[in-house]
């Protein structure tokens, strides 16, 4: 199996809109592509790069509809690109979002990677797919340039900003549809190209947007490079168990039996491999526990005995005890000094 990294739940979301939308039961395409339902609330969830193109394939599969990517780019949210989407949001102008997609598109997901380079007065975003299946591959392109279409005419606060040409790798869907992808895109779109891009004006650079807000786009921006330093740190397996562990959580569930068999191995050989990394199973699961753990007790209203449960903990003076080891403070305290700061 190819190693596609991990997605983000906010991209995960758009999706899941599209298909409710359509009257689509989402459960049992979660259940054959190896994901829960449950991870779509957590906010800064990611699940495996694998689990996310087999998930797109089903829904491709039970639609059977080849504009599938095209028009779920009608449901992008800010939230749709996790703390990117809100950064673009607080840029001055196009130019400035269009400049943020590249250091900080992991964020969203290894899904794919972004080249930004001048040709003349046009400005040519190129977007390299990384995920390999050849159902999924061409809706995903076709996702990625309709949100980003999209998204910049409600940035702009205006329904007619275009790109001057849309250059698509893929074979063209049939004379029927490519109305469907002038009509939203505004400009023509050329298939079988070399190269899946984007093209833009300049000028359209320099067009204002709704919210600029210089310093909420600093803290964003700071923000957002703890959370890539946090996903470049350790070791792909390291990732991948903490990954796998976060999701037992949520469902207040902490075996390692059941992470082991999730990656496919056996219980003994991820300790022993995890061991040659320097780490251990016990260690990520504290660090996973921590920080679900400081993200309860900062943005939600859960009573603390119900925030140890659904850490796995047997019992309320475990947690606390735990908790206070790493951060000197009770969780009662932790909870009361983010809600009430100057208190």
């Amino acid at each position: 199996m190819n190693d596609l990294g991990t997605a983000s739940v906010a991209a995960l979301r758009q999706y899941v809109r599209a298909a409710t939308t359509a009257g689509i039961d989402i459960a049992p395409l979660f259940r054959a592509s190896g994901l829960d339902t449950a991870i779509l609330e957590s906010d800064e969830g990611r699940i495996e790069g694998d689990r996310f193109q087999h998930f797109i394939r089903l829904l491709c599969e039970q639609t059977d509809n080849p504009l599938l990517g095209l028009e779920t780019g009608d449901f992008v949210q800010p939230g749709s690109w996790s703390v990117l989407g809100y950064i673009t949001m607080s840029c001055a102008t196009l130019g400035e979002a269009v400049a943020r997609i590249a250091p900080f598109e992991k964020l969203v997901g290894d899904m794919g990677t972004t080249r930004m380079s001048l040709s003349g007065d046009h400005i040519r975003l190129v977007w390299h797919c990384n995920y390999t299946d050849p159902q999924v591959r061409p809706q995903m392109v076709d996702n990625v340039f309709a949100s980003w279409i999209t998204y910049a005419r409600w940035l702009a606060d205006d329904p007619l900003t275009s790109p001057t040409e849309v250059q698509l790798q893929r074979q063209s869907p049939g004379e029927s549809r490519l109305q469907d992808y002038a009509r939203r895109w505004g400009c023509p779109v050329i298939f079988g190209s070399t190269e899946d891009a984007i093209l833009l004006h300049r000028a359209l650079l320099d067009t204002p947007l709704r919210q600029p807000d210089p310093l909420l786009r600093k803290t964003l921006e700071a923000h957002a490079l703890n959370q890539l330093a946090s996903l470049d740190s350790g070791s792909k397996l390291a990732s991948r168990v903490r990954h796998s562990i976060r999701q037992q959580l949520l469902q207040g569930i902490t075996r390692q039996d059941m992470v082991a068999e999730h990656l496919g191995m056996t219980s003994r050989t991820l300790q022993r491999k995890l061991g040659q990394e320097g780490v251990s199973y016990q260690k990520l699961l504290d660090e996973v526990r921590q920080k679900m753990a400081e993200d309860y007790l900062g943005n939600s209203e859960l009573a603390i005995p119900d925030i140890a449960l659904r850490l796995g903990y047997s019992e309320t003076t475990s947690f606390h005890r735990k908790f206070k080891a790493v951060t000197g403070q009770t969780p009662g305290e932790f909870r009361q000094a983010r809600t009430n700061p100057k208190a």
